[in-house]
């Protein structure tokens, strides 16, 4: 899973995610690799930016 730059750094996916495996990394999010790909992030994402 990957934070595109279309990434609006609204932090739902943070919120989202079950395992806390989205950080903040400058202006945009990043996801980890503690990231289980449960796709929680994927759903609450309003622009569309988690990709695989």
């Amino acid at each position: 899973m990957k934070i595109s730059d279309d990434c609006i750094a609204c932090g739902t996916c943070v919120d989202s995610c079950p395992v806390g495996a989205i950080v903040e990394s400058g202006e945009i999010f990043q996801i980890t690799e503690d990231c289980t790909d449960c796709k929680a992030c994927v759903e609450s994402c309003p622009v569309n930016a988690i990709v695989e």
